[in-house]
């Protein structure tokens, strides 16, 4: 509208410029102060040495841009989804809240008195002017604005809910993890005993700690009961003191057996750290489950109580897997062994995991983590947006136990699966990169270029083409110790080319 009078709209040629200005300024600084917020706190992770945080920062910064570009997307369009039209009948079908008002063409059934001001009154008339256009083809539009402006705010909150809820289960894992501190501290200092070392000569298996708090003695026959107990096992004293100590030597004497005081407890915080990036972002599939989430809440299904499920039953699935990979270990070693000459030594492998892939159970809790932040999105955003008593909130009986299943999931996720998944997924058959200190991994890698740019150096055309020459191990070598100078390692024999998971 062109006017400026009466209660009718105002554009940018009736809009005063102090009021232009001043919402600019507003919108500019906070903008500002954000991308500064990050800036420092990339800073201050790369002072401190957190490259692994300091990606999963980046890869934070990656979700906003793509909040940008849907965002813009969305307003670019809007006027164009709007004179979309389709007809009734179709418009009648799948509705989130049943129809109370015939008259009403929008897919949500929306509360308009939440909207005050000039907001309300654009949303409104462009409303209006959508209506009318599909009216005169006897049709409704495709998405009023309105709806239209609800599904842009509930994405924005649905990925900030995501990453909040990533970073708190990540802060509170590493403060569950970090009480296992001193028993890596205890196990180091024992091993400096050398009097101690040598009195243990041979270990009794069925007398280990260890053995008989995993091992049941029950035989592949009557496995349902294995997997009881480490169903159970989850919810109280997921790890002990015995379980980090064997699963500690098993790790070490398989990957890393000629540094024995090799500091497990720091590689492992080191590895959930370059996992959490992995975590924090919303990739591909997950964007597809919000498309069938939102496809699925039709009126009378109650979808999202089913749905809150699936995270539950994940969880409790992970959990029982990871506590059985445990208790496998402790079986091979009880079942082939009645004593072994120094301490109990488990052999980790990838056969104990899913297809072979401890990888997997990163995968899920992905997922998990993922479905339980929509829920709690959902929750908040129509309780802010609509009112608690909102058609499209469902019906209390249904709606409570979802909180109580979120909370519950999140609960979990922090103090059993997620510092379960920082242990048992080392017993793989290979480890991870983060087995190497930053400044050993770097100098490794220019090792690495270094030896491709001589080999390629060394490359002598012919006549019938080119011809690799063999390189001089004395010049590949030197290449290496010049590239790692500087840099304290204490060379392992057992690590023949690191095959990373």
């Amino acid at each position: 509208m062109a006017g400026g009078s009466g209660g009718e709209e105002t554009n940018l040629e009736y809009t005063p410029t102090w009021v232009v200005a001043l919402v600019c300024s507003v919108i500019v600084a906070i903008s500002l102060a954000v991308e500064r917020l990050l800036h420092y706190a990339g800073k201050y992770l790369k002072k401190k040495k957190q490259k692994p945080l300091f990606e999963a920062l980046l890869k934070i910064k990656e979700e906003l841009m793509l909040l940008g570009f849907i965002s813009l997307l969305l307003t670019v369009f809007q006027n164009r989804i709007n004179t979309i039209c389709i007809s009734q009948h179709s418009s009648g079908k799948w509705l989130p809240c049943k129809k109370e008002d015939d008259t009403s063409t929008t897919h949500f059934q929306t509360s308009f008195s939440s909207f005050t001001s000039g907001n309300a009154r654009r949303l409104l008339a462009e409303a209006s002017a959508s209506t009318d256009h599909c009216s005169k083809e006897g049709k409704v539009p495709l998405l009023s604005a309105t709806a239209l402006h609800h599904l842009h705010i509930f994405i924005f909150v649905l990925a900030i809910v995501h990453v909040s809820i990533c970073a708190l289960t990540i802060l509170f894992a590493s403060a569950k993890i970090r009480q296992w501190k001193h028993w890596e501290d205890a196990i180091q200092k024992k091993e400096h005993d050398s009097e101690e070392v040598l009195r243990t000569k041979f270990t009794h298996v069925q007398d280990h700690a260890f053995i008989r708090g995993r091992f049941l003695g029950i035989g592949k026959n009557l496995t349902f009961l294995g997997w009881l107990q480490s169903f159970f096992k989850q919810f109280y004293a997921s790890v002990t003191k015995d379980d980090y100590t064997t699963l500690r030597l098993g790790f070490i004497m398989t990957h890393c057996r000629g540094n024995p005081k090799f500091n497990f407890h720091k590689y492992m915080i080191r590895a959930l750290e370059a996992d959490f990036k992995k975590v924090v972002g919303i990739s591909w599939y997950l964007w597809i489950f919000v498309v069938i989430f939102l496809l699925l809440n039709v009126h009378g299904w109650h979808a999202y109580f089913w749905i809150s499920f699936i995270p539950f039953l994940l969880l409790f699935a992970v959990g029982t897997k990871l506590e059985h990979v445990i208790n496998q270990l402790a079986q091979e070693v009880a079942e082939k062994h009645a004593a072994v000459e120094g301490d109990l030594v488990v052999q980790p492998s990838d056969d104990h995991f899913w297809f072979h892939r401890p990888r997997i159970v990163l995968l899920l809790i992905h997922i998990i983590l993922f479905q339980n932040a929509f829920e709690l999105a959902f929750f908040f955003f129509i309780w802010v947006q609509y009112s608690f008593d909102s058609c499209i909130m469902g019906q209390v009986g249904y709606v409570i136990p979802r909180l109580v299943i979120g909370v519950l999931v999140q609960f979990m996720s922090s103090y059993s699966t997620l510092p379960l998944y920082a242990i048992v997924t080392q017993m793989g058959s290979t480890f991870k990169k983060a087995i190497f200190e930053e400044h050993i991994h770097e100098g490794l890698a220019v090792w690495a270029k270094h030896a491709k740019m001589k080999t390629n150096a060394r490359m002598t055309p012919t006549v019938t083409g080119s011809t690799t020459l063999p390189v001089d191990p004395k010049e590949t070598s030197q290449s290496h110790d010049e590239s790692l100078k500087g840099a304290e390692i204490q060379h392992d024999p057992s690590i023949q080319g690191p095959k990373e998971m």
